[in-house]
């Protein structure tokens, strides 16, 4: 009977995740034994001890690995009937982090749990949101089409990256846009993406262009537009007022709204990191938070000083790295965070390009798989959802390893199941093993 039951729940479960999964972790691991250990440590003492970075990882990827067999033996139906009140409780716990919370670097995120052990619910959330946001575009009076079902998905999606922002985690809060690409997927207009990457293109541009210039730049396609559309225009006079308030949209968010933004919102540090990822200095001077701390007069490392070190230690990797536990930028503490958002610092610096390039084509693997995975559903809840989970892990490498080169300013976002931390680890276990579970019952139509 026990070797029937094994049977039946290994026929639908996709073995190639799994073991991808499980490749994954034990780079992770590895990655952080690079960074840690010092040579005359006692390896086994060190690892059943648990107080090093890479033995607690070992703890939570067992713990991780229950968790993930819970979710398989679990019925797909569970998934759907609480993914509403799991929603509703993760936005429950963010908001208890502003009573209860433990500021963590500056950031009041973290619920502290007993034994040196913090939850950050703003990390579990992306799985209520991923459930929450399949739950309702799988509702047979979900019309997609209609700019109201819309809105309410975007609310859905944003509120918990508004809390976030809110904590102070920036990194946390960017990455719920990337559940624009299953809304995208499901039949929301191009329209919005083309409209949300011109903002970054132009949030960009007033970083890079002077302001005078751009303004006229701007005014020059506005009339370049006007006279292409001229025949147009003559059949609906109500293109030009289309062209004249984009024109002012864009003007009015390169002159007013990016410098408040920049000097209101953001603090010093994170300002002076954007600026530095187009090669350009900001003036702290003008920043208005900043100005409320000049009395600090504590010393302080440029605020490019991470990815700079960062790009020192991935740049002597060279082509196929310094070797293992040789890396003398990761082992030498160089790198801050180099255990946690910088990790791919120890990858490179010890297997150089080779390794990183093995390293992300496992990870492009991981998410043709998981594509595939959302185009062989029979369900909308469990297509929504994989390419949920799918966006999700593509922002979360995406953005890391630019930023680790200096391609994207430093967010804090970590590195999925190679950076050290249990709540990031225990995260994307449950997305992808949840959605395994839901590619296993595939055949099934679930609301």
């Amino acid at each position: 009977m026990a070797s029937s039951r094994n049977n039946t729940l290994a026929k639908g479960i996709d073995w190639t995740v799994v073991w991808l999964y499980g490749a994954l972790v034990a780079v992770g691991v590895l990655c952080i034994f690079m960074v840690e250990y010092q040579t005359g440590d006692s390896l086994a003492g060190t690892i059943f001890k648990g107080k090093t970075n890479y033995s607690k990882q070992i703890l939570f990827a067992a713990f991780c690995a229950v968790v993930g067999m819970f979710i398989v033996l679990t019925d797909s139906k569970l998934f759907t009937a609480l993914a509403n009140l799991s929603y509703v409780t993760g936005i429950l716990l963010m908001l208890a982090t502003f009573v209860i919370g433990k500021n963590i670097n500056g950031s009041k995120s973290w619920i502290p749990l007993g034994g040196g052990f913090n939850l950050q619910p703003a990390e579990l959330c992306k799985i209520f949101a991923a459930l929450a946001l399949a739950k309702y575009l799988s509702q047979p009076e979900t019309i997609f089409k209609k700019i109201q079902s819309q809105l309410l998905a975007a609310a859905i999606a944003l509120l918990p990256a508004v809390l976030s922002i809110l904590q102070h985690e920036l990194g946390l809060a960017l990455v719920y846009t990337a559940f624009l690409i299953p809304m995208y997927r499901e039949g929301m207009p191009a329209q919005i993406l083309v409209i949300a990457i011109s903002f970054g293109v132009l949030v960009i541009a007033s970083l890079i262009i002077e302001p005078n210039l751009l303004a006229g730049l701007l005014t020059l396609i506005a009339m370049i537009i006007l006279y292409a559309l001229r025949k147009a225009i003559r059949r609906n006079k109500r293109i030009i007022t289309i062209v004249i308030a984009a024109w002012v949209l864009s003007v009015g968010t390169q002159r007013i709204l990016v410098p408040y933004i920049f000097n209101n919102v953001l603090e010093c540090y994170q300002s002076t990191r954007i600026y530095s990822m187009v090669g350009k200095d900001y003036d702290c001077s003008l920043n208005k938070k900043s100005a409320k701390k000049a009395k600090d007069k504590t010393v302080k490392k440029p605020d490019d000083y991470n990815v700079r070190q960062s790009k020192i230690a991935i740049g002597s990797g060279g082509i196929f790295g310094k070797g293992f536990l040789k890396g003398t930028q990761t082992r030498g503490k160089y790198v801050p965070a180099q255990h946690t958002d910088f990790i791919f610092t120890s990858l490179g610096e010890a297997f150089g390009f080779a390794g990183c390039c093995l390293l992300l084509g496992l990870y492009l693997f991981l998410l043709f798989r998981m594509i595939q995975m959302g185009e062989r559903q029979r369900s909308t809840f469990s297509r929504v959802y994989a390419y949920s989970v799918a966006s999700i892990f593509f922002f979360h490498i995406a953005v890391n390893v630019s930023m680790t080169i200096g391609l994207f300013p430093i967010v804090g976002i970590p590195l999925p199941l190679i950076s050290y931390g249990g709540s990031s680890l225990l995260t994307f276990t449950i997305l992808l093993f949840i959605l395994l579970r839901l590619d296993a019952d595939r055949q099934m139509v679930l609301r």
